[in-house]
């Protein structure tokens, strides 16, 4: 196996860590490049960038990379978890250096010299100012946007346990707040059955989106909770589709009599929603 390249001295100390560890997993499981594209999903120039530092993997990458290495996803996803968090603040502060960044003086007042015509009435004079202020306007917006998207998704209502069902995005709860995976975490899972007959867990109200290994969203929470409710417990309910989850699908499609593929679609969501007991 050729020995990897030097990581850029520039390299965010978190970023390092969890590039290292990805490239410990990878040399302990002997998976060359192209094996690991053939069993992610994702390309081989792909992983020669996550693991070489050239870019961040995304979440979904990290945890279908430690099933195919036959490795525990919660280290590689909280260390995942503490590098994108890094990488965001460094964005943010480049951003806030830049709206802080004085604007140049206004060009001199004295008198111009008769007919070069820069008298403040005269068409376009004022069109530099104007683009000032707008790019202004758009930095501080883009940075209220950043901060909110940053916000735990506890700070509109709901408690660390219960978040409000999501609706629209799965990614997102109903406020809009994103899925964070938190390694170890096991949110509660009290299932209710809906005005509609239906069983829900309060995380979503999906019946349609399509889930597999290496998918971390509130969705598989909502999944995870009604699989314990019919017996089939995945362990914890952390939002991260691993492979105790899809044994757990399996387990449930088989004894459903539908397709047994380990992925949660419309089919296994109306056999979750649906209290057959």
């Amino acid at each position: 196996m050729s020995p990897w390249k030097q990581l850029p001295t520039s390299l965010d100390p978190r970023m390092r860590q969890l590039v290292l560890q990805l490239r410990r997993v990878k040399d302990h499981s002997g998976l060359s490049l192209q094996s690991l594209a053939a069993r992610t999903g994702y390309s081989r120039s792909s992983w020669d960038r996550y693991l070489n530092g050239r870019a961040l993997p995304p979440q979904p990458a990290v945890a279908v990379f430690a099933r195919a290495c036959a490795a525990d996803p919660g280290r590689l996803l909280a260390l995942h978890e503490v590098a994108a968090a890094a990488l965001d603040g460094a964005a943010r502060d480049t951003r806030g250096k830049e709206a802080e960044t004085p604007e140049e003086p206004a060009e001199s007042e004295e008198p111009a010299d008769v007919g070069k015509g820069t008298r403040d009435d005269e068409p376009g004079s004022g069109r530099r100012s104007w683009v000032a202020v707008l790019a202004a306007a758009s930095v501080t917006a883009l940075l209220a946007l950043t901060a909110l998207l940053m916000a735990a998704p506890w700070d509109h209502g709901g408690t660390p346990d219960r978040p409000a069902a999501a609706a629209g995005s799965s990614a997102k709860d109903r406020d809009g707040h994103p899925f964070v995976f938190q390694a170890g975490k096991d949110y509660a899972c009290s299932v209710r059955r809906g005005k509609d007959g239906l069983l829900y867990a309060g995380y979503s109200n999906t019946r349609t989106e399509l889930l597999g290994v290496g998918s971390a969203q509130w969705p598989v929470v909502e999944a995870q909770c009604l699989l314990r409710h019919h017996g089939f417990p995945p362990g914890l309910a952390d939002g991260a589709f691993g492979s105790g989850t899809e044994r757990a699908v399996q387990r449930l499609q088989r004894d459903a009599h539908i397709v047994v593929d380990g992925v949660v679609g419309e089919d296994t969501w109306g056999v979750l929603r649906h209290d057959t007991r």
